[in-house]
């Protein structure tokens, strides 16, 4: 069972601190439990509870009516106004109760649902990156569990190796041979998929090495298959490498490659970067860099 604080529940549910005490003044929608300093701190039931209150609340329904119905009548109210696919932030909390509950076929079902109505690269940009971030503040402060996040994470990566797979690749002149990475203990590869998705989509050939990768084994892959482009990031810091001389290494090995770098290790850079670096802060930079 998880135990959350006041601040994470305002985090994932957007409802302030200050409404939540009094809300549980007023209308005792949840009842925390105290530690001995008298410090709140709520379950996984209290989470999922507030989330659906909170998705209610969005939707114009008032509080004083909210308290009035059993846990089953919220849950069913929120089942009806989660069809409304216009409301990302809507669609984002389904998705977090979906993971507190482990719910494959909820959590799929809303993902594929959105697909449908918006298509494959909205719904990641819109929804499930989002959602990630909100998962990710969650993860550094402990307040969900391992299995928790191990279960959203295969879920999304085995959405986008089967959207990549079903991709047909054609050759055509313009084709460009591009090699996706991530550095040696950098573990999260979502992004890096999502990547290698939007590549393949528009016309490009793909390597994926993946999560891990040492650098001699890029050394390797690039003397081999000969790419025109590589594709590295991070999400979190990786022991060991300065990200300034991965960079500059990345740069002087392999000279005559454009290097498109995203995630945090994009977001760092500032100043004179090497001429070959390019930096992918979104999904519109990065399709016109591997355009170009």
């Amino acid at each position: 069972m998880g135990k959350y604080t006041i601040k994470d529940l305002e985090k994932l549910s957007g409802i302030k601190a200050h409404t939540i005490r009094i809300w549980e003044k007023r209308y005792g929608i949840i009842i925390p439990e105290r530690t001995n300093t008298h410090r709140r701190r709520y379950t996984d039931n209290d989470l999922r509870k507030l989330i659906n209150i909170a998705i209610l609340n969005r939707n114009g329904f008032k509080i004083s009516k909210i308290s009035s119905m059993s846990f089953r009548e919220i849950e069913d109210r929120v089942s009806f106004v989660s069809q409304d696919l216009s409301q990302d932030d809507t669609q984002i909390k389904t998705l977090v109760i979906a993971m507190l509950n482990l719910d494959e076929i909820s959590f799929i079902e809303l993902i594929n649902r959105s697909i449908l109505n918006r298509g494959f690269e909205d719904t990641f940009n819109g929804i499930v990156f989002p959602f990630l971030r909100r998962v990710g503040v969650l993860w550094v402060t402990g307040t969900i569990t391992p299995a928790q996040e191990h279960f959203v994470s295969n879920l999304i990566r085995q959405k986008l190796i089967s959207n990549i797979d079903a991709l047909i690749s054609r050759k055509r002149e313009s084709r460009k041979k591009v090699l996706l990475l991530l550095p040696e203990n950098e573990l999260h590869e979502i992004g890096l998929l999502f990547f290698a998705y939007i590549t393949r989509k528009n016309g490009h050939e793909i390597l994926y090495l993946g999560s891990q990768t040492p650098f001699d084994s890029v050394v390797e892959a690039v003397q081999i298959w000969h790419a025109d482009i590589i594709v590295t990031g991070t999400l979190s810091e990786f022991s060991g490498v300065q990200r300034g001389e991965y960079l500059e290494k990345l740069s002087k090995v392999f000279n005559k490659q454009v290097i498109i770098v995203s995630g945090t290790l994009a977001l760092d850079q500032q100043g004179q970067l090497p001429r070959n670096i390019k930096l992918a802060r979104s999904t519109d930079e990065f399709i016109r860099l591997i355009t170009a």
